[in-house]
């Protein structure tokens, strides 16, 4: 059975399923479309061509005719679980009988994390769904049948982003509604903050914003100015403090339901644009109430295709068992050769790229598929050494973030305890952990903290390679990684953008599919 599934609205993607196993995962933003992209006609049409055959099945992702989760409902819509959630018709697809599958975007999140966990399935689990939107426990049966549980708290993300709008004085109380990067940004200024109490002040604006039973639009902002945090600058050390309170609040609205209500000692999966926070994470992970902790790498929207197809398979074969890599994306396209005159170009030895690196260059890295998901995970990378705070400075520019935004380290697994709190593999870069060594100054943040990726050689072993050989010439199997990318784009994809990008942000060199290239001197 080969399923088509597509994603509609914001984070559109299209993926494709055979038999369990994900043949690929096309996000619409990646290949420097603009971040957040809906579904376009090139994402369609590159899913095409790579498909050899017509499918089975066409699985739609539920969505809404509008711009809120409240608006009409297309296909089977936003909200639901039961069986009501789901439908299956005739349908045809260019001349061919097909399946015409449709599932709601609550059931996407869900058996996004459910079918893409390698833990048992003839158990049951909890499951917990925090985005934008939805704020939900679930109990999965042994059968793979979905339960709702609770609504902890509606619009969870929304609400955590508000903070920073509420704050930002270039956030207009016009707009609709919150940002969608302003959550990661939040996460990075939480970092600032001491770990305290929430003053009354604070509890105040966390209550006004965590009551809020409508959409979270700029209009709140308007009924705001007289909070001491209205406009008052995002990097403030006022607003910092606020960010940290509001995230522990915001969680313990969680935990405390968790704590008192999840007994069973059942594994959870973890699911929605919230399980990008690497905080939160962690505290699910060390809070002692489940024996297991699944994230996956496309928590947020970009894994509602994949969640689809996998909510399709079970419904039509009994079984979510999916067979995938996190390096399911598009190949790299090499359409411009770099000019021999003004590049040496050689194939890559790992021992000179680390080499190169340690010296203070940094370099574009462009491997394979690209990776599913928000989040460089090594094959579209911008890479340096992790010794200053230059670097990461630097870094930052060619970015063209904001300064107190940190850099991420990539890190070979088997090392990742000898520098990094606990060493537990973290492939996808979802948990936050203590740094032990004052070394790695580019890739700690304030609070002490790295958002570490490791490495499996098996998963990776172009990186591991070049981990190795750095490990070997510096004593630190550690990297800088951050995504290779323009300012509010999906990762470059092309070898054209590529050089237009280190030419117009100072990269030093790069690697490309096994060739090493620096500029000729």
């Amino acid at each position: 059975m080969l399923i088509l599934s597509l994603k509609e609205g914001h984070d559109g993607a299209i993926a494709a399923v055979e038999d369990g196993k994900l043949l690929f995962s096309l996000e619409a933003e990646k290949d420097s479309f603009l971040r957040y992209s809906g579904l376009t006609a090139e994402v369609f049409a590159v899913a095409a061509d790579r498909l050899g055959k017509q499918p089975d099945v066409v699985a739609m992702s539920g969505w809404i005719k509008g711009t809120q989760a409240t608006d009409q409902p297309s296909r089977a819509g936003y909200y639901g679980v039961g069986e009501s959630a789901i439908s299956d018709e005739a349908g045809r697809f260019f001349g061919k009988a097909v399946r015409a599958f449709s599932s709601t975007h609550e059931r996407s999140h869900i058996m996004t994390s459910y079918g893409m966990s390698a833990l048992r399935r003839d158990q049951p689990f909890y499951s917990l769904v925090w985005e934008g939107n939805i704020g939900s426990f679930y109990r999965i049966d042994e059968h793979g049948r979905v339960t709702h549980l609770k609504e902890v708290l509606n619009y969870p993300g929304n609400k955590y982003s508000y903070g920073f709008a509420l704050a930002d004085p270039k956030f207009s109380a016009q707009q609709e509604f919150v940002r969608f990067q302003d959550a990661g940004k939040q996460m990075a200024l939480a970092g600032f903050a001491e770990d305290r109490p929430a003053t009354p002040v604070e509890q105040e604006a966390i209550d006004i914003i965590l009551g809020q039973k409508e959409v979270i639009t700029g209009s709140l902002k308007d009924r705001m100015t007289d909070s001491p945090f209205y406009n008052i600058g995002v990097e403030s050390s006022a607003y910092k403090s606020l960010a940290a309170r509001l995230s522990d609040a915001i969680f313990e609205r969680f935990h405390s339901y968790a704590r008192e209500h999840l007994t069973e000692g059942l594994p959870l999966l973890i699911s929605g644009g919230c399980g990008l926070n690497c905080e939160w994470n962690r505290r699910w992970r060390e809070c002692g109430l489940f024996p297991a902790v699944f994230v996956p790498p496309c928590p947020n929207d970009s894994g509602s295709a994949i969640g689809t197809a996998i909510d399709a398979q079970h419904f039509y074969t009994g079984s979510a068992d999916l067979d995938w890599d996190v390096y399911a994306g598009g190949e790299f396209v090499e359409d411009m050769e770099f000019d021999p005159q003004r590049y040496d170009i050689r194939p890559v030895r790992y021992d000179e790229v680390a080499r190169y690196l340690r010296d203070g260059n940094i370099i574009g890295w462009a491997q394979g598929r690209w990776e599913v998901g928000p989040r460089a995970l090594g094959n579209r990378s911008i890479l340096a050494a992790p010794f200053t705070v230059e670097t990461t400075v630097r870094l930052n520019k060619i970015k063209q973030r904001e300064s107190y935004r940190p850099i991420a380290p990539i890190c070979l697994e088997q090392d990742a305890g000898r520098w990094f709190g606990g060493g537990v593999p973290d492939p996808y870069m979802l948990y936050f952990s203590q740094v032990g060594t004052s070394e790695l100054r580019a890739v700690t943040h304030i609070d002490g903290t790295a958002r570490t990726q490791t490495v499996d050689p098996k998963a990776n072993p172009d990186m591991a390679k070049l981990l190795t050989a750095f490990g070997e010439l510096t004593g630190f199997s550690v990297l800088c990684n951050t995504s290779l990318n323009y300012s509010g784009r999906g990762f470059i994809n092309r070898s054209s953008e590529l050089m237009a990008y280190g030419e117009l942000h100072g990269l030093d060199g790069y690697v490309v599919n096994g060739t090493f290239i620096t500029p000729r001197r």
